[in-house]
């Protein structure tokens, strides 16, 4: 029995849950996201669910903007509201505080800013320039600092990525 309450601590602070939820002494912050955090409490079961429709919801929206792929600005459109959706998935996991600790985290601050500033120029060639080509490299930039955003959360993929690159166009007859 207590092998199986340990596996459900280490369950719950896996997906970001405080241990002893019950026993918990809510505690005075400053921050507003602390106290977001504090207000957003939700069961194990609840989050799970969030997770799935945040994530099902992403993945379909990025899979039919493939529908609307010769028309750049509605593809442009559907396939960032499809990346928000599952960026916003993971948040479900682990917590708003907890999410944003890990993207402004020094390993990946880089990647995380070039992402969010990816998807705004994506968004903003969308709906406010109309152009379809500046839509279509603003998606390219997106897609590309979303590869890269994700390789930082594997240990080493980046550096990894870094030399496979460096080796390729390494052009020495």
């Amino acid at each position: 029995m207590d092998t199986m309450s340990r596996a459900l601590e280490r369950a719950k602070m896996l997906v970001g849950m405080e241990v002893d939820e019950e026993a918990a002494v809510p505690q005075e912050s400053s921050s507003f996201i602390d106290d977001f955090n504090r207000h957003c409490t939700l069961t194990t079961t609840q989050r799970l669910y969030g997770f799935a429709t945040c994530f099902v919801s992403g993945i379909a929206c990025v899979l039919l903007s493939m529908i609307v792929f010769f028309n750049p600005i509605k593809f442009g459109i559907t396939f960032t509201f499809g990346n928000l959706l599952a960026l916003g998935s993971t948040a479900f996991l682990i917590g708003p505080k907890r999410q944003l600790d890990m993207m402004l985290d020094p390993v990946r601050i880089y990647a995380t800013a070039i992402y969010i500033a990816s998807l705004i120029i994506s968004l903003f060639c969308a709906l406010y320039v109309h152009n379809k080509l500046l839509t279509l490299l603003a998606i390219t930039l997106e897609f590309g600092a979303l590869i890269w955003y994700s390789l930082s959360y594997i240990p080493f993929a980046r550096s990894m990525v870094q030399k496979i690159f460096v080796s390729c166009l390494d052009t020495e007859f």
